[in-house]
């Protein structure tokens, strides 16, 4: 069994990164992972946690409203407090997920990643007559204290 909870984007990561999460979690964790793939999971963790609490208190407001529970245990102070928790929740669970997709559209699709770009390095030389050297500033004053 899988340590790893599923999220909402995590089909999303196979796609882009071209492995099921558990395996980007053990490339990420070796020393050539790179960057966007890090953070890309990071986000994921983030986002996996935060839709479990969303189902969390789901499961809570659920529970309160079941018709078969006593009406006298139905309480609004309550029923509020897990509206704004929930507000909350569903609030940083768009956050992760909009920041999730804005990183996995900036990542190359895998068969780009894997050709290597070479570029030529070129180099501007050029030399200049003796003449037409600039002196640096006091190197006549050196010599004349000299004599």
């Amino acid at each position: 069994m899988s340590r790893v909870k599923a999220s909402t984007l995590d089909g999303d990561l196979q796609l882009v990164f071209g492995n099921p999460v558990p395996e980007l979690y053990e490339m990420a964790a070796g020393s050539a992972a790179s960057p966007a793939l890090v953070r890309a999971l990071e986000l994921r963790s983030f986002l996996a946690l935060i839709e479990e609490q969303v189902a969390r208190v789901r499961g809570y407001v659920q529970a309160d409203m079941d018709p078969d529970r006593d009406m006298r245990e139905l309480s609004a102070d309550k029923l509020c407090l897990d509206a704004h928790w929930l507000e909350a929740a569903l609030d940083a669970r768009d956050g992760y997920r909009t920041a999730l997709r804005e990183l996995l559209c900036t990542v190359p699709p895998p068969d780009q990643r894997a050709r290597s770009v070479h570029t030529a390095q070129l180099r501007a030389t050029a030399t200049l007559a003796p003449s037409a050297a600039p002196a640096p500033q006091r190197a006549g004053a050196a010599r004349a204290r000299q004599l």
